[in-house]
């Protein structure tokens, strides 16, 4: 069965990447981030920022399969990557420890990262 494509089409390349880069790589975070992005845009993840701070450590690299919000306070500088950032989460995140904080794409940290190597989903 052929999955559905998605309206929007830089989701649509995203899920292709994600899937193509997990079958090379052998790595399955990769595919579990694909899969949560197939589904349908209303079940994509809403983290705020508190959620973030509580489950990561300094320096983590985090991955939200949908959007960031800014409430809440984040103390320690961790690289967040997902779909898409609320304006004060980006100022709230770059804002961090003098700029040590990273904001990106879930596509940019799939290719600096391809083995998903120290990689938190947080949903």
């Amino acid at each position: 069965m052929q999955r559905k494509k998605k309206t929007d089409p830089r989701i649509d390349g995203l899920v292709d990447e994600l899937k193509k880069i997990a079958r090379e790589k052998e790595v399955p975070i990769w595919r579990d981030i694909a899969k949560r992005l197939e589904k349908p845009r209303g079940t994509y993840a809403e983290v705020n920022l508190s959620k973030i701070n509580r489950y990561s450590k300094a320096n983590d690299q985090i991955v939200v399969p949908g959007k960031v919000l800014s409430a809440g306070v984040l103390d320690k500088p961790v690289t967040v990557a997902a779909l898409s950032f609320s304006k004060k989460a980006l100022e709230k995140i770059s804002a961090v420890e003098g700029g040590a904080g990273k904001c990106m794409g879930i596509e940019e940290l799939a290719r600096n990262n391809p083995k998903g190597s120290g990689v938190k989903i947080i949903i």
